[in-house]
């Protein structure tokens, strides 16, 4: 059985939208679709998520959890992008 999301996502559509337009690298764009897509309902499940972005379930698990718990920032942090992006 597949594993449903417990996450709120605090950034409105349209920030991540406008956002996802900014992304710089495919890494930046990709863990912004991941935000998109289940704050836009598109995605509702772990395995959902795994398949659209071609990634094993650890890395978006380790993704998520970096959501949880520093929001956008934390999950972007690898690289200059967050100071680009961050409006």
């Amino acid at each position: 059985m597949a594993r449903a999301f417990n996450l709120e996502i605090s950034e409105s559509v349209e920030y991540l939208s406008k956002s996802l337009t900014k992304a710089r690298t495919s890494a930046e764009k990709e863990r912004l679709l991941l935000l998109w897509w289940i704050k836009t309902g598109q995605v509702t499940q772990h395995q959902q998520l795994s398949q659209r972005l071609g990634r094993d379930g650890s890395t978006v698990t380790r993704w998520l959890q970096k959501y949880r718990q520093g929001g956008l920032e934390k999950l972007l942090e690898d690289g200059i992008f967050v100071r680009n992006i961050l409006i």
